[in-house]
């Protein structure tokens, strides 16, 4: 097992390797606008899954798809020959679905933001159902005289000397 550094750089450089010489390695016209976009090696250095998203339409992502497959043991020789390790890891090339996913994403905030204006424009002519503010304040009881405070005075008046209620005897 190899140290995860050593598989992270590994990784990187064969990154660079592609990206910069594909169009030179594969030498085909139909090669649409790739990029390189991340490179995973397994821990023990034999496999490495290469991710690439291609600028088009799905017929020139067909076509990318179908040169990479193609010419993947010419690009497997070329990183083996640059990065001189004991085993060149194999290749494969995987669609990269970061661009659909960002689409998606930029879709669903821009929902998400038709919405919030929407709110807000039915917020912005509404009215108070009630009062502006519904909870009664200490100022509020006093002005009133709704209520009032009971002090010794007033409990002890509904209580008889025995300390029962005067309608609790029977």
């Amino acid at each position: 097992m190899a140290d995860t550094g050593r598989a992270r750089k590994i990784a990187d450089r064969i990154k660079v390797l592609i990206a910069a010489n594909v169009v030179s390695i594969v030498k085909d016209p139909d090669l649409g606008f790739i990029t390189i976009t991340d490179v995973r090696v397994t821990g023990d250095l034999q496999h490495a899954s290469v991710f690439y998203t291609v600028f088009g339409d799905e017929a020139q992502r067909a076509k990318t798809a179908a040169l990479l497959e193609k010419n993947k043991g010419r690009l497997r020789s070329f990183v083996g020959q640059q990065i001189k390790i004991r085993l060149t890891p194999s290749l494969d090339f995987f669609a990269d679905a970061i661009p659909e996913t960002a689409s998606h994403l930029e879709d669903l905030l821009r929902e998400a933001k038709e919405r919030d204006a929407a709110v807000a424009a039915a917020a912005a002519g509404a009215t108070y159902a009630g009062d502006a503010d519904p909870y009664r304040k200490d100022e509020d009881v006093d002005a009133l005289g709704d209520e009032t405070d009971l002090g010794e005075d007033d409990v002890s008046a509904d209580v008889t000397e025995d300390g029962t209620a005067p309608n609790a005897r029977a």
